[in-house]
């Protein structure tokens, strides 16, 4: 089960992330999500009701708890319904939880030191954060080149737009975060999903 939620989000390529301090709002834009055709989405941890949303959110979608720093964080999110989660950095302390509890635990790296370290730790998929920061597409392109065996998600300030580049230059799946829903209507986060998802898949 958990190696096919890896492989849903490779085929899905899109991936997602979903941030508010209100679990009703979460749970909404979830919905919204899934009605467009998303199976796997993240939830970042910006407050404590998240956990709650993510419970709720687990009856209808799989979820990745995002943004995990701590242990208590990961044990907390899992409880509460994630099959995933992911963290803006690497700790070997994430990974332990990640082999013990069998949940995947996607890596942050920046560098290609670190996506290497990550990858040797048999991190499942690596994420490269904050990729716009690094320098976007050309980035990646630049670290896969010598590393060609890296399953990579990129995230960080990426725009609905830039997702299919990212994938043509090596990424694994693309993480989009306020540019997919914010300022937008429930019905028009549905659509524009149904419109990226068709695109990716032709």
């Amino acid at each position: 089960m958990n190696k096919s939620l890896i492989d849903i989000l490779g085929e899905e390529k899109l991936f997602p992330i979903i941030r508010s301090k209100s679990a009703q709002e979460v749970i909404d834009t979830a919905k919204a999500l899934a009605d467009g055709g998303v199976k796997i989405m993240e939830i970042n941890l910006e407050s404590v009701e998240v956990y709650d949303a993510i419970k709720e959110v687990s009856k209808f979608a799989h979820v990745c708890a995002g943004g995990v720093i701590t242990s208590l964080q990961a044990q907390a999110s899992i409880e509460s319904g994630a099959e995933i989660f992911s963290s803006p950095i690497f700790q070997m302390n994430l990974v332990k939880i990640s082999k013990d509890r069998e949940i995947p635990f996607i890596a942050g790296a920046s560098t290609p030191n670190e996506a290497y370290n990550a990858w040797k730790a048999r991190i499942p998929l690596i994420k490269l954060y904050p990729v716009t920061a690094m320098g976007g597409v050309l980035y990646v392109e630049d670290m896969l080149r010598p590393m060609p065996f890296l399953k990579v998600l990129v995230q960080g300030n990426v725009k609905l737009h830039e997702v299919s580049s990212y994938i043509k230059n090596g990424a694994f799946a693309v993480g989009v975060g306020r540019d997919l829903y914010e300022g937008r209507s429930y019905s028009e986060i549905t659509t524009r999903v149904k419109n990226v998802l068709a695109e990716l898949k032709g």
